[in-house]
């Protein structure tokens, strides 16, 4: 269950179809800030509640599909007291329209973004991207992003085999190259798994001197499941948007790793497939000492009826 989960509108999660999800979230807008269309694809939905902001990109196969349909840092921002502005997608557009760069201009040209004392971008996986490229219309902002991808431009990123089908998009004109767009941010905290290696390579792109690269070993493609199934996505972004996310910090809400089953199971396989069977002993007494964990407990007791210990 995401940490984020509070109770949600009950209008939201009625929608039983894209077109009447829009409608209730257009409804949502016009109570409480605006649903805005931008072009055939994207719309700008808005919460006023608050000198902080938190802007956010999700598409709306993503928002339906959490409970409530509502947008993750939504149910955030709502609790914390923020305002919330998110960049909604209908597919995976990778923002890359030219009506999108125009709403963002135009934020610039209202100094929109000077009404807030905070503001933090958001976004993971595909939406990491956005969230870096649009991070330029509001110098001083903190950047969140997990599983980063730094841009799908063949020239610069050929080795990405993940999107073939999105190279098409234009990745160097305008609100381009995620890396060089976070320039005048406050602070970039870029979070990903260092054994996933395309994606330790879109992480190594962000070379500022302000970047701040945090592995998150064994993490897996999704970290935004990962944490909110740790139950630490909230501390993470709370902790990011007052600019104190440091490696220290997240080490400590990292650790909570240590009890989780999924992780635990994952590592056990790692180790298994390494062939350091010590080193599986090890972690298999560790974890059926520490949570009775049954699946442990029988790898040890395999292990050690094979004379493992003794080699």
């Amino acid at each position: 269950m995401s940490d984020l989960s509070i109770e949600v509108p009950t209008h939201a999660s009625a929608a039983t179809d894209r077109d009447s999800w829009l409608g209730l979230m257009a409804q949502i807008g016009a109570e409480e800030g605006f649903l805005q269309p931008i072009g055939p694809r994207h719309w700008a939905f808005f919460v006023d509640d608050g000198p902080t902001l938190l802007v956010s990109f999700e598409t709306i196969e993503q928002a339906r599909a959490r409970p409530g349909q509502m947008p993750l840092a939504h149910d955030l921002a709502a609790a914390k007291g923020w305002s919330h502005l998110c960049l909604i997608s209908d597919g995976q557009t990778w923002y890359r329209d030219p009506a999108v760069y125009a709403h963002f201009d135009g934020l610039v040209d209202d100094a929109y973004f000077e009404n807030f004392d905070r503001v933090l971008f958001f976004g993971a996986g595909p939406q990491s991207y956005a969230a870096c490229a649009f991070a330029v219309a509001a110098p001083g902002a903190q950047v969140l992003v997990l599983n980063p991808v730094a841009t799908l431009d063949p020239a610069q990123a050929g080795w990405d085999d993940r999107h073939r089908h999105d190279r098409r998009l234009d990745f160097t004109s305008r609100y381009g190259y995620a890396p060089d767009m976070v320039d005048g941010s406050a602070q970039v905290t870029v979070l990903h798994d260092p054994n996933l290696k395309v994606e330790a390579m879109h992480a190594a792109l962000f070379r500022s001197s302000f970047a701040r690269i945090l592995p998150v070993r064994f993490g897996g493609a999704d970290l935004e499941q990962t944490l909110s199934r740790l139950g630490v996505l909230r501390d993470v972004v709370i902790t990011a948007m007052e600019g104190k996310l440091t490696a220290t910090r997240f080490a400590r809400f990292w650790r909570k790793r240590r009890d989780d089953s999924t992780y635990l199971k994952t590592l056990l396989q790692v180790v298994a497939d390494s062939g350091n069977r010590r080193r599986e002993i090890w972690l298999c007494s560790n974890v059926a000492t520490r949570l009775k964990s049954h699946r442990f407990r029988k790898r040890l007791a395999d292990l050690t009826a094979k004379g493992v210990a003794k080699a």
